[in-house]
């Protein structure tokens, strides 16, 4: 197979531990039920990109002590890997690295709090790297970042000096896009479970959003916190 065929997607994801994920999200959820979102997100995320076909899935997991086993039981099938790196930028630029290095010639990333992604987002982020003739698509968030991120090859100027976990990440990195010469474009907004304002989007209580763990969760929630307004 020719390295412009070969496709691989990253899945950056965590561990679910109370205190280590979704911490944006607590209050209203308690440590143990962010935790437990998490969970939900992620496994309707892997569930969702098993399905893509011809596309290598590659776990990139935050390394700690039981992170090995954990996605060994989750997604035996998937290739995993620990994530390297001082800061979120060099991570991802180590993932794209290893990946590019393998052979793969179109390479996308994502994270996993984001269940109700259309499926057709990161399908067409494939198809118009393979056509488009450009060199980094991104998938911009609503909060100032980005979900999605794919090349071709190695950008790593993408990744430094970006200000992680702000409203400015996606500016910062279509300006570094811009100084390094690089071809960009954009895939359609989509948004992120980030904040206690995101639990509530219609969206993810959508039947066809995807993301049945998740939507089973967050309806749950929502009733015992508005008794009323499930009756």
């Amino acid at each position: 197979m020719g390295k412009e065929l070969k496709k691989a997607l990253i899945i950056f994801a965590k561990r679910p531990v109370p205190r280590r994920v979704k911490t944006r999200l607590t209050p209203p959820l308690s440590p143990e039920e962010a935790a437990a979102l998490y969970r939900c997100m992620l496994l309707d995320v892997l569930a969702k990109v098993a399905t893509l076909a011809g596309v290598a899935k590659h776990i990139f997991y935050e390394p700690e002590e039981h992170a090995a086993a954990f996605f060994a039981q989750i997604a035996p099938g998937m290739a995993r890997a620990p994530q390297r790196g001082e800061d979120l930028g060099e991570r991802m630029a180590n993932a794209f690295g290893e990946l590019l290095a393998m052979g793969y010639g179109q390479v996308a990333i994502i994270g996993t709090d984001l269940p109700d992604l259309p499926l057709t987002y990161v399908e067409e982020a494939f198809g118009r790297l393979a056509t488009d003739g450009i060199d980094a698509l991104f998938g911009p968030s609503e909060d100032g970042g980005y979900y999605l991120l794919a090349m071709r090859e190695l950008h790593d100027g993408l990744f430094r000096d970006v200000p992680w976990s702000s409203g400015e990440v996606l500016a910062k990195s279509l300006e570094r896009a811009k100084q390094a010469g690089a071809r960009v474009s954009l895939l359609p907004t989509w948004h992120d479970v980030d904040t206690a304002d995101d639990l509530e989007r219609p969206e993810l209580l959508d039947p066809g959003n995807g993301a049945p763990r998740t939507r089973e969760f967050l309806g749950n929630w929502l009733k015992r916190r508005n008794p009323a307004q499930s009756n």
